[in-house]
């Protein structure tokens, strides 16, 4: 025989309640928590709350969320110059899950426009893609290297 809602929300107080020292309005309290819960679960389970389920949606959309001056997390919403490791980890993302759960390029920075280019201009003063094309260059020239097939001239034996 199946308990209803209400006996199953009674059980689990009383448990509780025998466990530690419940006032009144305590146990009322936790009576009315456990049932909502319980009705909850239940709607959940037979599919009636499904949006409960489904991820909430982000304030603005992703295309939208990187602005000149800001970029707008689509996890809370907030706003910063930068969405940094630390800011993520707090939502249980790296900067790679996070760009596939919203559509990013991988190589998309996530940061603010204006700081993106004043990035890449330091970056081009200090001589960073004319250093990387001569070390792709070297690369290519080594393992080229490598690869070639190196000829042994076997000794015939003659007799």
């Amino acid at each position: 025989m199946t308990k209803s809602l209400v006996e199953m929300a009674a059980e689990i107080v009383q448990a509780q309640g025998s466990a530690t020292n419940l006032s009144i309005e305590e146990m009322q309290t936790a009576l009315q928590e456990t049932f909502s819960t319980l009705q909850n679960l239940q709607k959940m389970e037979s599919g009636e709350l499904s949006s409960a389920i489904e991820e909430k949606k982000p304030a603005v959309s992703p295309e939208k969320s990187i602005l000149k001056n800001k970029i707008v997390c689509l996890e809370c919403g907030e706003e910063f110059k930068m969405l940094s490791p630390k800011h993520l980890r707090s939502h249980k993302l790296t900067g790679r899950e996070y760009r596939v759960k919203y559509g990013f390029s991988l190589r998309q920075p996530l940061c603010a426009k204006a700081l993106s280019e004043k990035r890449k201009k330091a970056g081009k003063a200090r001589g960073i893609p004319d250093a990387l094309k001569k070390s792709i260059a070297a690369k290519k020239k080594a393992n080229a290297a490598k690869k070639k097939p190196v000829r042994r001239k076997t000794k015939t034996a003659a007799k």
